[in-house]
């Protein structure tokens, strides 16, 4: 049944073999091999190559019908015409379109899907077995058939099924050509899709250097080839442009709290809420694990402040992570073309200088109030303050090497007794070139390069023998010395303490050690582990800057610590502001319940003087006992001073 159409075509050709073959018919099948062969050289693609095939089999080869179908593997193997040229008139919506071993499966087509081998009908008006089809083939004019199993990869898809007008046609040797024919379809067919797989795996991988896994969004390597595009550009056309720097703030910490799950939520959330406030025309990519970044074609500086309003207020609206509603704090620098640069890492720098202009005030994991803009305009004096920066850096390991730091104290006086009760360490800069300089400018700063660890031991000497002096002139102050959240993480620290109580023979009253809420909670673990051990050595540990931060009630119990400093931001408000008043009764209370002695910071007046004594505080610093002091004018100033004990 399979070669049903394959055997009479073998005994019609044996009946004829005196016969010699065609010229005409062998010169048309050597064209259409030749025509298929150049087709498949120059194919794109798949449908396209189908079409071509079907064109010169009608067009150059005289053909009068050629189809490719496809063998689908649904219950009703049903065939599937991809392409066909020629006289059709409907004849493919007449066929049975089945490669099922059924009777309206049994013609050439399903036939030569099924058996895997070319079915040939020579007389289609005298083949009994073409009777189901003789009327609507005859009519159009189709007197011999020829289907062409298809192979790709060595298995059956599909077929090439070609009618030719005249009787007798498809002899031994127009059938060998057009065997060969179907078998360089097949092959063409194969090498395209390779092809094309190769063309999408090679998409796949650029899509994946290029755009980031989380967001979809283009990544850094991207937007420096999107930048450079838009360099080019804007440099032919004289046009401006814009590059926003975008960060959320305290990402570290979101994750540490909320889980890397959560975390990844919030980019998600952040990245739909940029692309969302931007035109078509605008571009936004995700360049770091919390920075974004915004190219704004033809954009001045006003428009791209106006777009950094926007996405602030788009951003800044609460987020749900894990149950709880989240205002991300985010920041914004801006760098324009050309006008801030003209290349793209230029244009990249600056704009996160802008940037950290903008980080500078906003530290807080849940915003309740910015200081200050949330966006910032980059401006030359950046590039002088990096500068100045940068020198500093290179400096300070010389200025602790050359003796260029000084030991400096703010004195603290008990309420109670108006009478000083210890000082607080300070240090300054004796610098060669720019005179004295403050904590302020380079503490911070050496935290951030990983230079804090030795001013500490440098600072933590300087107390030692400073303590040692003023017992050796017969008075006895307590020096609270500040460590830092890197000092807490120091191996070395605690030894160094150690050795200098050893060194100087000093005792544990003579130093205190102070602590930022906001250190204690970088590493809470890590932090209690650290003060439980300098408790052990019989010092008084105190948490400075209290109010800042987000330590819980529960953690504060748990610390071995023995006083609370205020924050000067809410002393500085007491007498003005009953609010701020009601919040340091509320943290002085809080630490009386616990045991805690409370210090107020900045207390500049007698007016906040008086109001913090009301409250109840204990032990007050601020100018109004005394601005800071070289540490060798503090025996002076304390003989002569009001506060003289």
């Amino acid at each position: 049944m399979e070669n049903e159409f394959a055997a009479p075509a073998a005994k019609l050709a044996s009946a004829r073999q005196d016969s010699a073959p065609s010229p005409e018919r062998l010169i048309r099948a050597l064209r259409t091999l030749s025509a298929v062969n150049h087709a498949l050289l120059q194919a794109s693609s798949e449908a396209a190559l189908l079409a071509e095939i079907c064109r010169v089999l009608v067009e150059e080869s005289r053909y009068r019908m050629a189809w490719i179908s496809q063998a689908e593997h649904d219950a009703e193997k049903s065939i599937r015409p991809l392409a066909h040229a020629g006289i059709e008139e409907g004849w493919l919506a007449t066929l049975p379109n089945t490669w099922a071993d059924t009777e309206r499966g049994r013609g050439p087509t399903g036939t030569a899907i099924r058996a895997g081998e070319p079915q040939v009908v020579r007389e289609v008006l005298g083949d009994p077995r073409y009777a189901l089809w003789r009327d609507e083939a005859l009519r159009r004019g189709y007197a011999s058939v020829i289907s062409l199993p298809v192979r790709v990869d060595g298995t059956v898809t599909g077929a090439l099924t070609i009618y030719a007008a005249e009787p007798d046609a498809f002899d031994d040797e127009e059938r060998r050509l057009l065997v060969e024919t179907a078998a360089s379809l097949g092959f063409g067919i194969s090498t395209l899709r390779a092809r094309q797989k190769a063309g999408e795996a090679d998409a796949t991988i650029r899509h994946i250097a290029n755009y980031d896994a989380l967001t979809d969004l283009p990544n850094r390597m991207r937007l420096l080839e999107l930048l450079a595009e838009m360099i080019v550009n804007c440099s032919r056309e004289n046009r401006p442009f814009a590059l926003l720097i975008l960060s959320i703030g305290r990402f570290h910490d979101i994750n540490e709290v909320f889980g890397y799950r959560e975390g990844d939520k919030l980019v998600q959330e952040v990245a739909r809420r940029v692309t969302g406030a931007l035109l078509p025309a605008d571009v936004a990519a995700r360049v770091d694990e919390n920075k974004f970044a915004v190219l704004l074609p033809k954009a001045s500086a006003n428009r791209a402040t106006a777009i950094a309003k926007v996405l602030v207020g788009a951003l800044t609206a609460p987020i749900e992570l894990s149950g709880s509603l989240l205002e991300p704090q985010i920041g914004v620098g801006i760098a324009l073309f050309p006008g801030h640069g003209t290349d793209p890492d230029t244009l990249i720098r600056h704009g996160n200088m802008a940037l950290f202009q903008v980080r500078r005030g906003n530290m807080a994991l849940f915003q309740t109030e910015q200081s200050g803009e949330d966006f910032a305009l980059y401006s030359g004096q950046f590039d002088k303050d990096i500068a100045h920066r940068v020198s500093l850096i290179g400096g300070l390991r010389r200025a602790i090497e050359n003796d260029e730091l000084l030991l400096y104290c703010q004195p603290k006086v008990h309420i109670r007794s108006a009478k000083v009760c210890g000082a607080e360490a300070l240090m300054r800069w004796r610098h060669p070139r720019e005179g004295l300089i403050g904590p302020g400018e380079f503490v911070k700063l050496a935290e951030r390069t990983g230079m804090i660890s030795p001013l500490t031991h440098w600072m933590l000497d300087a107390a030692f023998r400073q303590t040692y002096a003023w017992h050796q002139a017969g008075t006895s102050n307590p020096l609270a010395v500040n460590l830092s959240a890197a000092d807490l993480r120091d191996p070395k620290l605690l030894d160094h303490i150690r050795n200098g109580f050893a060194t100087w023979g000093s005792e544990p009253d003579d130093m205190q050690f102070e602590l930022t809420e906001s250190a204690l909670m970088e590493d809470p673990a890590g932090a209690f582990e650290t003060l439980s051990k300098l408790k052990s050595l019989g010092v008084r540990l105190l948490i400075d800057d209290f109010g800042t931060g987000y330590s819980s009630l529960s953690y504060l119990q748990k610390l071995p610590v023995d006083t609370i400093k205020i924050d000067q931001s809410f002393i500085s408000r007491v007498t003005a502001n009953e609010q701020s008043a009601a919040i340091v009764r509320f943290i002085i209370e809080l630490a009386h319940t616990l045991k805690l002695e409370v210090v107020a910071e900045g207390v500049e007046d007698q007016a906040t003087w008086e109001r913090i004594a009301e409250l109840g505080c204990d032990v007050v610093q601020g100018y109004w006992v005394s601005k800071p002091m070289p540490v060798g004018e503090f025996s002076d100033w304390q003989t002569q001073s009001r506060w003289h004990a």
